[in-house]
Formats: C-alpha cells, structure tokens, sequence
C-alpha cells in the first residue's frame, strides 16, 4: 500500500505526566523503522523477559437476589501513568489501573460480573485536545445493551459506570477495551485494553490452566524522541508501528518447560493483522477461536490474524532440545506496513524444569473439543433471511462506510437508523464484502457468535471453523456467516475493528425484536445505566 509523506504526530506525553507533541514526516514503507528515538534507546528483539498481567482480585462476592447465581464485584479505574517499555526512557498511557495491558478477569462460566470502570482520566487527550471520555466494552460478551460499550454511552473524567455481565456463554477468551464514539483507536493505543477468561468444566479438562494457561496481547507501537508514543493514522487508513509488544513489552523471551502450552493469542493492534508461525516450521494446533472452544482441533503452520481476533494455540515443547531457542515469527498480509523487525513477536528458550506429568494436559492434544456446539451445529436451512452488507470507503469524503451509511448518520438519526432488524431468536445469513480496495476489514458484530460458512465461494480456513464474533474480510473478499439473534432484545453495533476506521466512521447499528417502547426504555444503550459522578465511595 503506498503512503505518502505527511506529517506524524508524536505525543510528548499524556495527562499529568507530561503534555506536548512533535510533528515530524512519515518516512517510507520501507523503511527500517518509524519511531524517531535515539538508536541507543530503540528496542531490539529478545531483550526482555516475558510477563504476563495481574490478575484483578474482586473487590467482594455476593448472590443475585433474582436467580441465587454467583456475583462478583471487580472494579478498575483509567487513568495516566508510565510504563517500562523502553531500555531507559519512560512512556506516558492511558491504563487500567494505571497499567498496559490493564488487568486480566477470569471466572467461572454462571458466576456474574459486575465491574465499575472509573474514569479518572486526563480531561483532555494530549495528541488532539478531545475530551477524554470513555465507554468499555467487554469484547465477546452476550450483554444487555446498556452495558454492551456501546460507542455513545460514554462516562466523563470523574464519572464511573457500572457493568454487569452475564457470563453465561461457554469458555472463551474476551478481552475488555475502550469504545468511546470517535476517539476508540486513540485510547485503545493509549493503553485502554485488557483481557478476560471465561472457564468452564469441559475448557478446564481437556486444556492447559494456571501458569501453563499464557495471556498474549500483541500490540505495535511507533515511539518519539522522548520516549512517548506516538500517533499517525496514514491519511486515516491505519497505524502501523515499528516495535512489536506483547504484554507491553518489545519482543520478549519466555522460558517454557517441555510440555505442552496453551496461548490465548490476542490481536490487540488497532490497525496491524498478523501471520504468526514457528520459525521450526512446526504447526501449532488451534484449539479455540474468538467464541470458544472449536468442534474439532485443526493443525495449522501459520494463520491470518486480524485486529480483535483470538486464537487458543497449543505448543508442544516437548520435542525441543534445553537451551533452543524457538520464535513467534510474523510472515504479515497484504497492506500491512512492515518496518525491520515486525517480522517477529517473541520467542521462547526451553529449560530442563521438571515437568509435572500427573497433569493430563502435559502431553495430550486433545482432536474432538466441541462438538455438539450450537454455533458450528446450526446449518445454513435454518436461516429465513439473507442480508448482504458493503464496506467500501467513499469517494468522494474519504468516510468508511458500510451500505453507504456511518455512525454519524446513525448519531443524526437520533440513534433510530439501523442496518438490520431481526427479531429475537431469528436465525439469517449475512454476507459481507469488501470492495474497499487497498485494505482488509476485520468486521465486528456485537452481541452474538456466527459460524463463517464460506469465504469467496470456497470453504472458510481451517483456523477459523469455531465460533467466532470477528471476521477478516479481507482485499476483494466476501464471505457469509450464519447466525443467531439472541438472547437479548435491543440495539447493537457493527463496525471495522481497523480502530482508524471505525473511528472514521465504519460502523452501523442492527436492532434485535421491533422497536418496543417499553424496552427502549429499561435497555436503551444510552440512557438506561448512565455513568454516575465518582464520589470515590462505593
């Protein structure tokens, strides 16, 4: 894809911890790099040790008084602080609990999940001046509207929210981010991102737990001079930087024993898709996609990863010798920017530890996992509507669209205009093209799983014969999906997870069940569960 040289923007920090910009030029697709830091200060492949986030300790237990279920109540605050992701400069963000990635939730499937995001954020963003409000979305999770993250329900800088997810849905791994209308890829770049795992008792049989059980959220990152990081959005096309992170830090190095591991390998870029793959050659085998567990286990050499895309991989290290060394390779796709080294993503050097063999998961790769689910059971007959969706950027306004329509025309609307209205518990076809040219859409549909039944005509990937709620469309692509609407009623959005994109302003809403007046009430996205002002009390 070719870039023209214009101007980057490069923050000088955020919020309390510094604010300022540079303005420099883009430098050349092929360039070795982007990010303008002295040499002795840019990161090098393999220099730092692998970490993995906190995991969030609730702040109490309780019953539901309505179904006796469990609940538990998590609570984080965004807000700015620094990371550690250079050999010696600070980097300002936004986090979590003040951290990059922020927290990780786990629980069990049927234990309910009230979490309260503060939002205790700078009042402005230093890259553009926009007021830093925000709205979290649980990436995966069956919500009720009103606590879906929906792009307009946003909470202001000393207001919190709080969010009551059902966890209901089979084991699978979610991820929690910003979604704040107009300004999601900025925060989600800015640090605004976290993953969550979902357990059930058939996910904790036949997989990997505890310290075998491995969080990766990849990111890229271009950074300025002092250490900030900093922002360009090609012309609104993407971000693509030049330092790999996985788990905030560039490049690491895990140690792993000679077993079997599992991966829940998470795209967090906001623009970048990826190809990972053993620099043995070695396949890995997909266990998992976006919506759980796959039927059966599917062994691949590489996959294309899109941004908001998880894979569950398992590697086998027993075939490996102590002290070798095995890379996360990225081989890329198509209209990705490619600097020196975003070519790699980790890599793992194998120990002698022994290795606890009374762990059935040491050594078994399990074939059939689920294969009575209800996603990838349900076949194409039972459908009684097709839809078919265009995502092409206009021409004339430069706007990404989908049908023609954004957000924007959906604000405009007061919120009434939608793309789809199926009713609850209807089962239809969608079919989704891309014929935007020179990019690939990974394509979001809240709410729901579907099933992709078929990729321009052909059957889809093997890596993609699971459950999934993403979708990589990619250049000149059209593919089908088969779902169903449910469990609940209301609106939901659809939307490019290129971050840039949907921010400009590739997203859509669809309405489950006719407009009720009565439900526009108690679920209105907007107005049902606003943000309250922070008293800093529980």
């Amino acid at each position: 894809m070719a870039i023209s040289r214009r101007q980057v923007l490069l923050l000088g920090g955020l919020g309390a911890v510094g604010v300022g910009a540079l303005s420099l030029p883009l430098r050349a697709v092929e360039a070795k790099s982007v990010s303008v830091l002295d040499p002795a200060e840019m990161p090098r492949p393999f220099r730092t040790s692998f970490v993995q986030a906190p995991m969030l300790r609730p702040d109490s237990i309780g019953i539901d008084p309505v179904n006796g279920a469990p609940v538990k109540y998590f609570s984080v605050t965004e807000k700015a602080a620094s990371a550690s992701i250079l050999p010696r400069l600070t980097t300002p963000i936004l986090g979590y609990n003040g951290i990059y990635p922020g927290p990780t939730i786990s629980v069990d499937q049927g234990t309910k999940v009230v979490l309260r995001v503060r939002n205790q954020l700078p009042t402005t963003h230093p890259i553009d001046g926009h007021l830093l409000f925000s709205s979290t979305h649980l990436h995966g999770s069956a919500s009720l509207p009103q606590f879906d993250g929906y792009a307009s329900d946003v909470t202001n800088p000393g207001f919190r929210k709080d969010y009551h997810y059902p966890n209901f849905q089979p084991a699978r791994t979610l991820w929690y981010h910003d979604h704040a209308v107009h300004y999601t890829a900025l925060n989600v770049y800015s640090g605004l991102a976290a993953q969550y795992h979902m357990h059930d008792p058939l996910e904790r049989l036949l997989l990997p737990q505890g310290e075998f059980d491995v969080a990766l959220t990849i990111t890229d990152a271009m950074f300025a001079r002092n250490g900030a990081l900093g922002y360009d959005d090609s012309d609104q096309s993407g971000l693509w930087g030049d330092v790999i992170l996985v788990n905030g830090r560039p490049w690491p190095v895990m140690k792993v024993k000679k077993r079997i591991y599992r991966f829940r390998v998470m795209n967090a870029c906001i623009s970048r898709s990826l190809r990972p793959a053993l620099s043995t050659g070695e396949a890995v085998t997909i266990v998992a996609t976006d919506g759980g567990l796959v039927p059966v286990s599917q062994r691949v050499a590489s996959w294309r990863h899109s941004p908001a895309e998880r894979y569950e991989i398992l590697i086998d290290f027993r075939r490996y010798t102590t002290g070798q060394r095995i890379v996360l390779r990225n081989l890329s796709n198509k209209n990705n920017v490619d600097y020196d080294f975003t070519n790699r993503i980790m890599a793992f050097d194998v120990v002698e530890d022994t290795v606890d063999t009374s762990d059935p998961t040491w050594n078994t790769i399990p074939g059939q996992l689920a294969s009575d689910n209800e996603i990838m059971s349900r076949q194409p007959a039972a459908a009684t509507k097709e839809r078919k969706f265009r995502f092409k950027r206009d021409d004339l306004t430069g706007m990404w669209t989908i049908d023609g329509v954004t957000w924007k025309d959906v604000i405009a609307s007061g919120f009434t205009k939608v793309a789809a209205n199926p009713d609850l518990n209807d089962v239809e076809i969608w079919e989704f093209e891309n014929s935007s040219g020179g990019w690939f859409h990974p394509v979001h549909i809240h709410l729901i799983d579907f099933k992709i039944l078929s990729r321009n005509g052909r059957a889809p990937f093997a890596y993609e014969k699971g459950p999934k709620d993403v979708v990589y469309v990619g250049e000149g692509e059209t593919v089908r999906l088969l779902m169903k609407f449910g469990p609940h009623r209301g609106r939901y959005m659809i939307h490019c997870h290129n971050l840039v994109h949907e921010d400009h302003d590739m997203m859509v809403q669809f309405r489950v069940g006719p407009a009720d007046e009565m439900d526009e009430i108690t679920n209105n996205p907007i107005t049902a569960a606003p943000a309250q002002w922070d008293t800093g009390t529980s």
